[in-house]
C-alpha cells in the first residue's frame, strides 16, 4: 500500500516549528499542518509522566481531547503504559501495531471504545525530548484513515529530532524571557514570584527574595502563607490553575496577607503570556507582592479584607488617608460626627493604632 503521508510537505513544516520558540500560541496551526500533510485527523502534545489539559491541541481534536481528560483515560493510559518505555528504549515513533499483539486486543481497551464515538480508532506518537522529559506528539487517525503503515511511520519519525531541538530550545527561551520579566518587576521595586501550573515556584526575583519571612515562605517550591484565610484563597486559585485550560482567563481576585504587626501583603495574579508560556516550560502565573495601589473600589475592597473592616469603616479609613477630616469625612458619608468618631475607634482597634497619624502612616505604606 503507497504511503498516505507527504513526506515533502512534511519536511517543509518541520523547518516552521521555530516558529513556536518564539510565540507557542503557533502550535496548533502548525500542528494541524502536520496532521494534514499525514492525512491524520487530530494531535496532541503529551507529556509521558505529567498529562495535564492545558497542551496545545489541534482544533480539529478538541472536543476528543477535552473529553479524554474529563473522563480521566489520561491517568491510564494504555497507549503511554506501553508506548513510554519503547520511545525510551530509543524508538522514535510507535503506533498501535507496536503496543498491541492484534487489533481485536486493542479494541477491547476502554480508551478506544471512547474513541470510537468520535470516529477515532488509530494512534501514533513521535517521541521527543525537552530537557530530560520525555514528550510525544499523539497523533489520531480515524477508522476510515486507516492505521499507520510502516512507511508514514519512518516519514513521521523524522519530526522527532526537529521536535526536541524545538522543545529544548523554547525551555531555554522561555526560562530567560520569565527570568527577564521578573526582573524587570524587580527593576520597578515590584517582588514577583512564576509559577508552573502545579503551583510550584520556578522563579523568584531579589525584591520577593527579600519580601518573603514567617508569614510568607517557599517550601519546596510551594508558597505557604500563614494567614490562613489568604492560604485558603491561594489554594483555590491554585486548584483552578492545575484544572483549567490553558486558553481559560484566570481571573483571579487579590489576595490579602494580614500580618501580626505589620501591613498586609497584597498578591496579585498575572498571567503568563508570550515566549514564556512554552508548554514544555509550564509557566502559567506570576505573583506580584506589594501594597494597596488600586483603584478606589479595589483598596476599599482590600482594606475590609486586610483588616476586617465594616464597608462604614473602610471609606472612613481611605478618606483620612486621603487628607481629609473627620469632620469632612462624617459631613460626605451623611453622619453624624459623633457615629464618626465610634467608627474611627472600632477602626484604631482592628489595625492596632492609636492615632489618626498612626492609621494615616499604616495606610500610606500600602499604597
Amino acid at each position: 500500500m503507497g504511503t498516505k503521508v507527504d513526506v515533502g510537505r512534511l519536511q517543509s513544516i518541520s523547518t516552521r516549528l521555530g516558529d513556536a520558540v518564539i510565540d507557542p500560541a503557533m502550535w496548533p496551526a502548525l500542528m494541524q499542518d502536520i496532521c494534514s500533510a499525514s492525512n491524520s485527523a487530530s494531535a496532541c502534545l503529551l507529556q509521558s509522566d505529567v498529562r495535564t489539559p492545558d497542551v496545545p491541541m489541534t482544533e480539529s481534536g478538541r472536543e476528543f481531547f477535552k473529553s479524554y481528560f474529563d473522563n480521566r483515560f489520561h491517568e491510564n493510559d494504555i497507549r503511554a503504559a506501553r508506548a513510554v518505555p519503547l520511545l525510551l528504549a530509543g524508538r522514535q515513533i510507535v503506533s498501535d501495531q507496536d503496543i498491541f499483539s492484534s487489533e481485536t486486543e486493542m479494541l477491547r481497551d476502554p480508551l478506544y471504545a471512547h474513541a470510537n464515538n468520535f470516529g477515532l480508532r488509530w494512534f501514533a506518537a513521535v517521541g521527543f525530548f525537552a530537557g530530560s522529559a520525555l514528550w510525544g506528539f499523539s497523533i489520531q487517525r480515524t477508522i476510515a484513515e486507516g492505521a499507520f503503515e510502516e512507511s508514514e511511520k519512518a516519514a513521521l519519525a523524522s519530526l522527532s529530532q526537529r521536535l526536541t531541538e524545538t522543545a529544548t530550545l523554547s525551555t531555554a527561551v522561555g526560562r530567560g524571557v520569565l527570568s527577564g520579566i521578573t526582573n524587570a518587576l524587580a527593576f520597578i521595586k515590584r517582588a514577583a514570584i512564576a509559577l508552573d501550573r502545579f503551583g510550584s515556584v520556578i522563579d523568584i526575583n531579589p525584591s520577593a527574595e527579600a519580601a518573603l519571612g514567617g508569614d510568607i515562605r517557599i517550601i519546596g517550591q510551594r508558597l505557604v502563607i500563614s494567614d490562613r484565610r489568604a492560604q485558603a484563597a491561594f489554594n483555590n486559585f491554585l486548584d483552578r490553575l492545575r484544572t483549567a485550560s490553558d486558553v481559560d482567563a484566570l481571573g483571579v481576585a487579590p489576595i490579602v496577607v494580614r500580618r501580626a504587626g505589620k501591613p498586609p501583603i497584597v498578591v496579585r495574579v498575572l498571567p503568563v503570556d508570550g515566549a514564556a508560556r512554552s508548554p514544555f516550560l509550564g509557566a502559567r502565573a506570576i505573583l506580584i507582592l506589594s501594597g494597596f495601589d488600586e483603584g478606589e473600589a479595589e483598596q476599599l475592597v482590600m482594606l475590609r479584607q486586610a483588616f476586617r473592616l465594616t464597608p462604614s469603616e473602610a471609606r472612613i479609613t481611605l478618606c483620612l488617608a486621603g487628607g481629609k477630616s473627620l469632620e469632612e469625612v462624617a459631613q460626605e458619608m451623611g453622619v453624624a460626627h459623633e457615629t464618626a468618631r465610634s467608627h474611627l475607634k472600632a477602626i484604631f482597634r482592628k489595625t492596632d493604632t492609636h492615632r489618626q497619624g498612626e492609621l494615616i502612616a499604616l495606610v500610606s505604606r500600602l499604597r
